[in-house]
């Protein structure tokens, strides 16, 4: 089903890329990140054109609960101890601006997107301590943060941690605006990279510089993202007859949910594994889970839509902007925006922007992919492995009377079966695809191979 944002906003067409071009910069993608950066671009007299293999928004922009926050779960306490106190202001520097830049662009260009500040909370039913740290570790960053007990929740918590200045919006209604002032292309699927040429169907544009902003970098090498991150799966159901609530909540609690209003509705979040791992146990995930929590925190409500989202999570939790590698010095990326693609999207198009245009940009270094690498990031790189490891095994095993060839043909890992979405989904990079074998979201580039009579096809 269709998120709430897709019911009541067309975004205009625009042409498939004419033919050859050669321009200053392009960008792969027009989703938040791309269609921003390549307005920033624009704005530094640098032209750009944007290139999309569907519609604009077409990706992860329109799944998205919308929320943009400096207020990324328990994050500022942890940056503190492993990155130290320069980097972690930083990191709360670039989503704090971020926050009031979209409230200057949307202001100074009349955009109607439902903008709205208000408060952003953290809560907690069992570990007050855990918030009582992150509410210090924010204040100590410049964070209008502080701690308390009660809040407008139905149900009771131990603690909240409530981070002032937050907003929400409507993503597909301001990025609609924002499209309007850049050159997109649509339909237009980039098809390889290769030094400053991006080739596509429709042409090659040829450009001194090149962004990867298309959710998942569907190149292996250089940069190697694919062994740097997974992706992971989180549900939204709508809901009618919830009361409605001023502040947007986030639990840190195993199996926490997300809360946020949207007009009338309620927009509850959570359900979150990761693509193609499914419980073991029998027990309920993703839109099962939702709808029986739905039912015990708000008898009676009614559900309107559901919705889910792909994201991608890094080995220490942080997004990767900047340059895609030391071996490609004119590309960059902007990826692994984890749960908080709106606020990230913004931090990613500044500094590309900073980047490409030669000027300084401390706050970079903490979302730089070249940074150190961490306790965190190697624990987090052995558990990728193994599910990596485990999928290429499968492979090898018979697939059984499924119509498709089920391994991903991104780099051969075994597809497992989705039954609530109906999709087949890869545990080792989160490729997905319909039960007919069509790619729904990268990094695979095509559908899955189909079987012949008698046999596979090679």
């Amino acid at each position: 089903m269709e998120s709430v944002w897709t019911e009541d906003t067309e975004i205009r067409r625009r042409e498939p890329l004419p033919g050859d071009r050669e321009v200053p910069a392009v960008v792969i993608g027009a989703g938040l990140a791309g269609i921003l950066t390549a307005y920033y671009l624009q704005k530094e007299g640098i032209r750009t054109v944007v290139l999309e293999a569907d519609r604009i928004g077409s990706g992860q922009t329109k799944n998205t609960t919308a929320k943009i926050t400096s207020q990324h779960n328990l994050i500022y306490s942890r940056l503190i101890r492993t990155f130290g106190r320069r980097m972690a202001e930083h990191y709360a520097s670039a989503n704090e601006t971020a926050i009031g830049e979209y409230e200057r662009l949307i202001r100074e260009k009349g955009i109607r997107c439902d903008f709205a500040r208000c408060p952003a909370y953290l809560y907690t039913q069992t570990r007050p301590e855990l918030l009582k740290q992150e509410t210090e570790a924010a204040a100590s960053l410049g964070i209008q943060a502080t701690f308390g007990t009660g809040c407008e929740l139905p149900f009771p918590v131990a603690g909240v941690t409530r981070f002032q200045g937050q907003a929400r919006f409507h993503p597909l209604k301001f990025l609609a605006g924002m499209a309007e002032e850049v050159e997109v292309y649509e339909q237009t699927k980039v098809l390889k990279v290769e030094g400053r040429r991006v080739e596509t169907a429709r042409g090659t544009v040829t450009a001194e510089h090149i962004v990867f902003a298309s959710h998942y970098p569907f190149l292996n090498v250089p940069g190697w993202y694919f062994a740097r991150m997974h992706q992971e799966r989180s549900y939204v159901l709508a809901l009618e007859g919830a009361e409605r609530l001023e502040g947007m909540y986030l639990g840190i609690d195993q199996g926490g949910l997300s809360f946020r209003s949207s007009g009338d509705l309620l927009l509850l979040g959570g359900g979150g594994h990761r693509t193609g791992v499914g419980r073991k146990d029998g027990a309920g995930q993703g839109y099962v889970l939702l709808r029986g929590r739905a039912e015990e925190i708000y008898p009676g409500c009614q559900e309107t839509a559901h919705w889910s989202a792909q994201d991608c999570m890094t080995l220490d939790g942080l997004p990767f902007i900047g340059r895609f590698s030391r071996r490609r010095p004119c590309w960059y990326v902007a990826t692994g925006f984890g749960k908080w693609g709106m606020t990230t999207a913004m931090v990613s198009a500044r500094i590309l922007t900073s980047l490409i245009g030669g000027r300084e940009c401390p706050e970079g270094d903490i979302f730089s992919p070249g940074r150190r690498f961490t306790a965190q990031a190697a624990k987090g790189l052995a558990v990728h492995g193994a599910y990596t490891v485990k999928g290429l095994a499968k492979h090898l095993l018979p697939s059984g009377d499924r119509e498709i060839v089920p391994n991903c043909p991104h780099m051969g890992c075994r597809l497992e079966w989705n039954p609530e979405e109906e999709s087949y989904d890869c545990p080792c990079h989160g490729s997905r695809f319909r039960r007919e074998g069509r790619l729904i979201d990268g990094p695979a580039q095509t559908d899955c191979r189909r079987k012949r009579a008698g046999g596979e096809r090679r």
